[in-house]
């Protein structure tokens, strides 16, 4: 299944860019901190509350591609957002976020010390406030090497 496919893509990812749209056709696209894919519907955290945020709260549709450098195969998802600001999901989940980021901050401190690569900053600080977008994929699109393009309806149940 190419859920399946993007699951293995998303693995060691923190970071993928968010294609949003204001209701006058001006894109925008920004990174946003990948916390997991479950359920066919994506999490991502939002603590800049900037474009993206603004496009979203007006138009609910966005658009996230990746590549899967090994094949040469490109997915793009496309999606109806729900943005959820408060309450129990929203708590767990932001604690579900603190851990990644204490991890991310964990791995880039010993990939320093294993291999002298240097950061500006090695730690992810923890922002002061932010949401959550869970993305709900209602389509996928695989791009093949020559350029042949397939599109999957992702079927929801009561969800």
């Amino acid at each position: 299944m190419v859920t399946d496919k993007i699951n293995k893509l998303l693995t060691n990812r923190e970071f993928i860019s968010v294609a949003t749209c204001d209701f006058s056709g001006r894109p925008n696209v920004a990174p946003k901190f990948f916390l997991k894919l479950e359920n066919k519907f994506i999490y991502l955290i939002d603590y800049v509350l900037g474009t993206s945020y603004e496009n979203i709260k007006l138009n609910p549709r966005v658009s996230i591609s990746l590549m899967d450098l090994d094949n040469l195969i490109g997915y793009q998802m496309n999606g109806a957002v729900e943005i959820i600001e408060r309450g129990k999901d929203h708590d767990q989940l932001l604690a579900e976020f603190q851990a990644k980021e204490i991890s991310l901050s964990t791995k880039r401190i010993i990939q320093a010390i294993d291999t002298g690569k240097t950061h500006q900053n090695f730690e992810v600080s923890l922002p002061e406030q932010a949401i959550i977008f869970k993305v709900k994929i209602e389509e996928i699109v695989v791009i093949s090497s020559n350029g042949n393009i397939t599109r999957e309806k992702i079927q929801h149940g009561n969800t």
